[in-house]
């Protein structure tokens, strides 16, 4: 039987369990009062109920603490992923020989920001920001921001692709 499967059988027992615990008290409620079950019987179904959901106690914990260490291993992941991305694009701006403003251009323009966003934040003018930009696509040799962010991809991609295949990143 699978993984999957097993949970599926556990669920559908405790969907039993709770049903039968859920009937009992609801007809005592409503005032309805089946054939009374032979007492050893009925402690029998009591007894397999509570073991339904215990062990289904115990595999949600489980599947709990699995899903805590999937989020650790993916924000690992993701904080390397970030890190790189940042070498990435420290190496590419030193490369193209970048002012610090036109660094922060270029990171903003990466991120999104229109040029009237981007002036805001650096309390500078839109003619000032698309002077920038145009330098910084002039030294990226490209032709504008959608080019430059997939120079970024690119760059990511081959990354990726090296280290799944064993090969040393390259930052060129």
């Amino acid at each position: 039987m699978t993984r999957a499967g097993a949970y599926l059988a556990l669920l559908l027992a405790q969907a039993v369990c709770a049903l039968l615990f859920a009937s009992d008290i609801l007809l005592s409620v409503v005032g309805i009062y089946p054939v009374p079950l032979a007492w050893s019987t009925r402690e029998m179904m009591e007894v397999g109920a509570l073991i339904g959901l215990l062990l289904g106690l115990v595999f949600g914990a489980m599947l709990v603490w699995r899903a805590f260490g999937d989020l650790r291993r993916a924000e690992a992941r993701l904080e390397r992923a970030s890190s790189a991305f940042i070498d990435l694009l420290n190496a590419r701006f030193e490369e193209w020989g970048l002012t610090a403003a036109e660094r922060d251009v270029a990171l903003f323009a990466i991120k999104g920001l229109t040029v009237q966003d981007i002036a805001r934040l650096r309390q500078t003018s839109e003619g000032t920001v698309k002077a920038q930009t145009a330098a910084i696509y002039r030294k990226a040799d490209v032709s504008g921001r959608p080019q430059l962010l997939s120079l970024f991809i690119e760059d990511l991609m081959g990354a990726e692709r090296g280290a799944q295949l064993g090969q040393p990143e390259k930052v060129a």
